[in-house]
């Protein structure tokens, strides 16, 4: 089954509280997929998925070299006020376990009406069209709150990400304080 043209604000779930809902989905190779929010007891998950992503996708990812993260980092990542925050995970189950392969984000702005967000699929699950599904969630979200914009600092040289933000309808423009990236954004 190939990801639907668009989640609306009415298939999130009504009146359900937000750090409880989850989605089933299908990747475009028919892999089934948990999606659900990113909770802190997700700490030692995330860990693993930024340690086990390619240096390449670290710096796309963190617009910047990583190595290893920090436990800073790391809690940064999971310990969100739901207030202001929201992360989903897409998950597989793989060797007896779960497995984090994904993970899309937004931090709520100052002014209450827009959104950075972000996007990170392990590179192995690339090219399946997990990142749409997890913009697509995040999106319905976005709208379900009332926020009216969502922006995301990207890599200029990111390709991929490029992509994404073109077939879900983001505009495109250069950042003006650093050449070396790019401005996307959505009007919700």
């Amino acid at each position: 089954m190939q990801p639907q043209p668009g989640i609306e604000p009415s298939s999130v779930a009504a009146g359900t509280d937000e750090q409880q809902q989850h989605w089933h989905d299908e990747l475009l190779d028919g892999t089934r997929v948990l999606i659900r929010p990113l909770h802190a007891d997700d700490a030692a998950l995330e860990r693993e998925f930024i340690e086990h992503l390619s240096a390449r996708s670290k710096r796309l990812r963190f617009l910047g070299l990583i190595g290893s993260p920090s436990d800073a980092l790391v809690r940064q990542l999971t310990q969100l006020d739901f207030r202001r925050e929201v992360a989903f995970a897409a998950l597989i189950a793989r060797e007896g376990g779960k497995h984090l392969i994904g993970v899309s984000r937004f931090s709520l702005g100052a002014d209450r009406k827009s959104c950075e967000c972000a996007v990170t699929v392990a590179d192995e699950w690339q090219h399946k069209g997990l990142g749409t599904l997890l913009m697509r969630h995040l999106i319905a979200v976005a709208r379900a709150r009332g926020i009216h914009e969502m922006v995301s600092l990207d890599a200029a040289d990111n390709p991929q990400m490029r992509e994404l933000a073109a077939y879900l309808g983001f505009a495109r423009r250069a950042d003006p304080l650093d050449a070396s990236q790019v401005i996307h954004s959505l009007r919700l």
